[in-house]
């Protein structure tokens, strides 16, 4: 596990650092703007915030984008929990690459999907033109941005968007799509085509203050609703803008918050790091849940996996945790807990660590054996899917086949999805690459074999998924508490 931990250290420091020091002083010298981190800081109401994706945008084709050109998360604005998107111009000047349409995105439907506001700062330099193909055209890319801020207006989902930096392009519909905007002189601007572009196309020369600043959207097109002559007053303005949303979302009774009688720096000793096996799950419910209670459901049936009630910080959830195959009975009981929850409106958080397994079907017996299970998972995955109630998974060991969909994995929508450092996501683990390399062709080398086993082990690894935005980030064991109570959005 520590070597998990230590990657995960790794890359959170190369993130952090953003597009590098040189681009840092060309930010904060040259163009006297604040960094990213500093503007939430004055955004938000603390410290206390949770960031999604952090790793996106690492191990790309086209290169490394730490953090995607972008920070995304939800955290508390003049007391409101509100989604935020800002960009990160440290990194490619802003640009948008691939990733992080997709990851802006993603904070987008986390905004929707839990009807909390979204506060935009744009610093961006537009789409990153030479992959053109894979962030315009299709149905996901660029224009679905502006697309789902239609959308939210129509929910009536409030946006709010500071313009502190370049607003270029595409990026310009971002701020007058929403219902306030705040835009900073000097360093703001808005624009589809810049000065360079407006020389070029009519030989006229035109400052960025001119063709596209604060005092010219302020009081001349009326692009935007609050004009501010520092940084420091935009974010202070967006706070205030907050306030007068009479955005209220329901308040939930809440029992006394209590510790768990166990550590949750516990957790990181308690990884599974044989993914065909796992200690039994309930150590690791022990330490999450409140006074680690835990008030089992069909405790004596299908017990390879355990369902049960539980509180996280005051709040009531409903616990689904692997703890061994998914069986026809765990799959039984599995559904009927989620149907459960779900009629009770009870949030449900799924502790995922499904093994890889191959179902041999040598005998008739063992054939009805896994055709049953199978209609009995079939089930489950129906329960999830239609399930109302709030989902958050968190994967901590293996996310294999079709176990991971019972226990709503990406593609069945959960809220929020997080993986600890050692998880693995994949169709099959690595141990399994003989036997499709030999299905897929009989006379496979040795040299092939040990490649396809490679080729998995590293795109099964939790950095590669979270590089790629196929989840909300990867967490270390002892932080799945305070993001198992998020629900409380």
């Amino acid at each position: 596990m520590y070597k998990y931990i230590r990657r995960y250290s790794e890359c959170m420091e190369k993130v952090r650092k953003g597009g590098g020091d040189n681009a840092v002083l060309r930010h904060t010298q040259r163009n006297k703007k604040l960094l990213v981190w500093d503007r939430l800081r004055q955004l938000l109401d603390g410290e206390d915030f949770l960031e999604l994706s952090p790793f996106a945008g690492l191990g790309m084709p086209y290169g490394d984008v730490p953090s995607a050109g972008c920070i995304t998360g939800v955290g508390k604005i003049s007391g409101l929990w509100c989604v935020f998107i800002a960009n990160d111009a440290t990194v490619k000047g802003g640009t948008a690459y691939p990733i992080t349409v997709k990851k802006q995105l993603r904070a987008q439907d986390v905004a929707i999907q839990n009807h909390l506001p979204c506060v935009y700062l744009v610093d961006s330099g537009g789409g990153f033109l030479p992959l053109q193909a894979e962030l315009f055209p299709d149905r996901n890319h660029g224009g679905r941005t502006f697309y789902n801020e239609a959308i939210m207006s129509a929910m009536k989902i409030p946006q709010v968007a500071v313009v502190c930096g370049s607003c270029t392009a595409g990026g310009a519909y971002i701020p007058t799509m929403a219902e306030e905007t705040v835009m900073v002189e000097r360093i703001g601007t808005i624009f589809l085509g810049g000065p360079p572009l407006v020389k070029a196309a009519t030989g006229e020369e035109v400052t960025s203050e001119e063709l596209g600043g604060a005092r010219l959207h302020a009081e001349v097109s009326g692009c935007v609703d609050h004009f501010s002559a520092r940084e420091q007053e935009a974010y202070e303005c967006a706070r205030n803008i907050i306030t007068t949303l009479n955005f209220e979302l329901p308040l939930e009774d809440l029992s006394e918050e209590q510790d768990p009688l166990y550590s949750s720096s516990e957790l990181h000793g308690l990884a599974p790091r044989d993914y065909t096996h796992t200690l039994d799950i309930k150590l690791i419910v022990s330490r999450l849940t409140d006074g680690s209670r835990f008030q089992e459901f069909k405790a004596l049936y299908g017990t390879t996996l355990v369902t049960g009630f539980a509180r996280i910080e005051g709040h009531l959830v409903g616990v689904v945790a692997n703890n061994g195959e998914l069986t026809y009975e765990a799959a039984l009981k599995g559904s009927h807990f989620v149907q459960l929850c779900d009629q009770r409106g009870i949030p449900l958080i799924f502790l995922q660590n499904t093994p890889p397994y191959s179902a041999v079907t040598g005998t008739l017996s063992q054939a009805e054996i896994n055709t049953n299970r199978l209609k009995a998972q079939a089930s489950m995955m129906s329960a999830v899917a239609c399930a109302s109630t709030p989902k958050i998974t968190v994967v901590i060991g293996g996310c294999y086949g079709g176990e991971s969909y019972a226990m709503c994995g990406r593609s069945f929508d959960p809220n929020f999805l997080f993986l600890w450092p050692n998880a693995r996501v994949a169709a099959v683990g690595p141990e399994h690459s003989e036997e499709l390399s030999q299905w897929a062709e009989p006379e496979v080398t040795l040299k092939e074999k040990n490649q396809m086993k490679k080729r998995l082990e590293e795109e099964s690894s939790a950095f590669y998924s979270s590089g790629r935005v196929w989840d909300d980030g990867v967490i270390l064991p002892k932080d799945t508490r305070k993001v198992s109570c998020i629900m409380s959005f």
